[in-house]
């Protein structure tokens, strides 16, 4: 009689997870397919928003140059949420980077706008809030900016 409630709680906790993993994965699919919307109305927005030239430079390296109001440097934006902000010296290599982002759980397209808006229109303010980064080595023949250890 032990062996068969043993079998029987056995069959069901067997059957319970599995209709739990399965639950589970259901869950991680739908969220993953409302993340894909989200991405995709942040970069149409985007797209909505960019000059021509911008577009192009964005559509082919996700990526995408913007001239400062007040300084009228040039910054390239890059695709991303966070430490995607490098001013461009006159040679066109990234100088200096910065971190500004809006408050709130936005995706990468609408922190992007939020950035260009933000240079174009209040650059003064936009770099007062920002962090500063140094940009060592980071150009197109090098672009790993952290240096290489030996393990």
């Amino acid at each position: 009689m032990f062996a068969q409630l043993m079998i029987s709680t056995t069959r069901y906790l067997r059957s319970s997870l599995g209709a739990g993993a399965r639950k589970v994965q259901d869950l991680r699919a739908r969220f993953k397919t409302v993340e894909e919307i989200r991405e995709a109305r942040g970069v149409t927005l985007l797209r909505q928003w960019l000059s021509d030239e911008q577009r192009r430079q964005f559509n082919a390296s996700k990526s995408f140059e913007v001239i400062g109001c007040d300084s009228r440097k040039r910054y390239r934006i890059v695709h991303g949420t966070g430490t995607n902000v490098h001013e461009l010296g006159d040679d066109g290599r990234p100088t200096m980077g910065f971190c500004f982002v809006p408050s709130g759980g936005l995706v990468a397209g609408d922190v992007m706008l939020a950035q260009k808006i933000a240079l174009e229109t209040n650059e003064r303010f936009a770099l007062a809030v920002a962090n500063k980064f140094p940009i060592q080595g980071h150009d197109r023949e090098n672009p790993c900016p952290l240096p290489r250890r030996a393990y």
